[in-house]
């Protein structure tokens, strides 16, 4: 069964959990990036729900449960740039790239690692170029 679409709090929780890994509702709470603040039972909320979605599961270590994902950061963020990249920006990827450019503060290592995901993308297209 596919995992439902997560909100955009599931989102954060999700982000939390493939960045630091399995946390307690206790440990995870300070690190939503939104940073307001939450009661714990709002993401123990949160979480339970989740794990109906099918996105996370939880261990029990003692009486504390320790939620982990179950979808990978690719099954969850591929679809929503896809829509994106399509309804948004008319299906052209260098619309998106420059629209991330002027919206964000981009160092000059972010830049170089920009340069070497389109050069090896480059590669990639020129390798299946060669196929065809």
């Amino acid at each position: 069964m596919k995992a439902a679409k997560p909100s955009e709090l599931e989102l954060q929780v999700l982000g939390v959990l493939w960045e630091q890994g399995p946390l307690s509702v206790r440990d995870l709470l300070p690190l939503l990036p939104d940073g307001k603040e939450r009661a714990y039972t709002t993401v123990l909320t949160i979480l339970q729900g989740m794990e109906r979605k099918k996105l996370v599961t939880h261990r029990r270590e003692g009486l504390t449960h320790i939620y982990r994902p179950l979808v990978t950061h690719e099954e969850v963020v591929q679809p929503v740039l896809k829509t994106m990249l399509n309804h948004l920006f008319s299906g052209n990827p260098a619309k998106v790239v420059q629209a991330l450019m002027n919206a964000t503060e981009i160092s000059a290592e972010d830049l170089k690692q920009i340069r070497k995901v389109i050069s090896q993308a480059a590669r990639e297209a020129g390798k299946n170029g060669d196929e065809q």
